[in-house]
């Protein structure tokens, strides 16, 4: 969504609703990387990636809204739901950082999504 956001592509409504949202979940939760700097450091935590506990179910209200976007730009997205994520390397009350356990499935990515640079950067 944010790789959306910052390239230009989202409508003004889309956009709003990005940076409301998104200024709605800074001002609820703690971003791991204020209490760890290097917690999303690729080179110490390769792949690392925020999950949700399971008790934190106000945070998934917003969620519907993003997938709608998304899916209105054609990124593809799935729920997915683990007692054992990964590695953990950050946790709090509401979320875990983990470093996913090597895939099963040969060529299978865990979380990832790759957009062409922004022309003229």
């Amino acid at each position: 969504m944010n790789m959306l956001g910052q390239r230009g592509l989202l409508t003004v409504d889309e956009e709003r609703f990005r940076r409301t949202t998104n200024a709605w979940y800074d001002a609820t939760y703690v971003n791991p990387a204020s209490v760890d700097p290097g917690v999303y450091d690729p080179d110490v935590n390769p792949l690392a990636a925020s999950w949700f506990a399971a008790t934190a179910e106000f945070l998934l209200e917003p969620i519907p809204g993003y997938l709608a976007i998304l899916a209105a730009h054609n990124v593809p997205c799935e729920r997915y739901t683990s007692s054992d994520p990964g590695r953990i390397v950050y946790q709090d009350p509401h979320q875990v950082v983990v470093v996913p356990y090597a895939s099963d499935v040969p060529g299978r990515a865990t979380a990832s999504l790759w957009m062409p640079p922004v022309p003229g950067s």
